[in-house]
């Protein structure tokens, strides 16, 4: 049957929907990564060039050190994609999270008690009536 109305999108459970968001924000690390990666390894010829062939500092290999201190750099950021996600990725996340949220729903019941016991409703019921 034809239908020119708008055309309904498959629903995706809200655990496909997180599944997802997950996945997207992984290749998107990722591809953050290899973007670094291939600036990393153009910055670093063009700083051997600029010291060699542009002669700028010549006496001194300055672009040993400038390219040790940025593979330092990507060092650190592929240690946070790889190592560091897994540990805390979404699951470590979704238990922090559902952490907070108790010590929360904890204070507030406390606070609550706390109130209920320093204000009781009858003696506020009486004032009224007097």
């Amino acid at each position: 049957m034809l239908s020119f109305g708008k055309k309904k999108a498959p629903e995706l459970d809200l655990e496909q929907h997180e599944l997802l968001e997950n996945a997207q924000k992984r290749i998107k690390q990722k591809k953050r990564l290899y973007s670094h990666f291939v600036v990393f390894l153009i910055g670093s010829i063009f700083l051997i060039l600029i010291n060699k062939i542009l002669k700028y500092g010549e006496s001194y290999n300055w672009f040993v050190w400038a390219i040790t201190f940025w593979a330092f750099l990507f060092a650190i950021h592929a240690f946070n994609v790889f190592v560091t996600q897994k540990f805390m990725g979404q699951d470590w996340e979704r238990r922090q999270r559902e952490k907070l949220v108790a010590l929360q729903k904890k204070r507030i019941a406390e606070i609550q008690k706390e109130i209920e016991t320093e204000f009781p409703l009858s003696n506020i019921n009486k004032k009224k009536d007097q």
